[in-house]
């Protein structure tokens, strides 16, 4: 990479784009084996974002959102997360667990666990095709549940990459079940070494 500052070039950013789409249109097939019934994804809309900006995205950085975090390790590194805003992520729930909309009211145990098997999902099914595209292996870790200020999810993140800059690849879709859809923002945030393996790989 001749200027390593450079975190998303046009190549890089591309080949992103292409195995983001693929991966969360995938995770889709998952889901609907999870819920056992078909559960679709709209095609994504794919944006780079400075990771300051999200919070104005999401309703300020005191707004209370949910995050499903995953840490990604292997020949391919860094974090992705599933973040939705609070009120949507019980619609989330409700649209996976197959009840009105308004049923969830609170995020226990098996809402979470709900939400953990959703991120697990779309994380797994994206690095599948990051790995079909690029010969590069990783492994997702269990996925966590973030409930918290926007603005504090944002710090996580800043606190714990490894990035060259502070862009991301954020994908918006939506969750769609019998008519009925849920929105959620899929970040993406590759580690130093990731970026210089894709850039690089023959």
């Amino acid at each position: 990479m001749t200027n390593s500052s450079q975190q998303f070039d046009e190549e890089l950013h591309s080949l992103l784009v292409v195995m983001a789409k693929e991966g969360i249109l995938n995770a889709a097939k998952g889901m609907s084996d999870m819920v056992g019934e078909q559960l679709t994804v709209s095609q994504p809309l794919v944006k780079r974002i400075p990771i300051r900006e999200i919070p104005n995205l999401l309703g300020g950085p005191e707004a209370e959102a949910v995050g499903i975090y995953l840490r990604v390790e292997g020949q391919i590194g860094g974090q992705m997360m599933l973040v939705v805003p609070y009120p949507k992520a019980l619609e989330l729930v409700d649209l996976m667990m197959s009840v009105p909309i308004g049923t969830t009211q609170t995020l226990g145990s098996i809402e979470r666990s709900a939400l953990q098997e959703l991120g697990n999902l779309t994380g797994s099914f994206f690095l599948n095709a990051v790995a079909a595209t690029t010969g590069l292996n990783s492994r997702p870790s269990p996925p966590a549940v973030l409930v918290d200020m926007i603005g504090a999810i944002i710090d996580i993140i800043l606190a714990t990459s490894d990035t060259l800059s502070e862009t991301v690849l954020m994908l918006q879709a939506k969750f769609m079940r019998d008519g009925r859809e849920a929105d959620a923002d899929f970040w993406i945030i590759p580690d130093r070494n990731t970026i210089e393996n894709m850039v690089n790989r023959e």
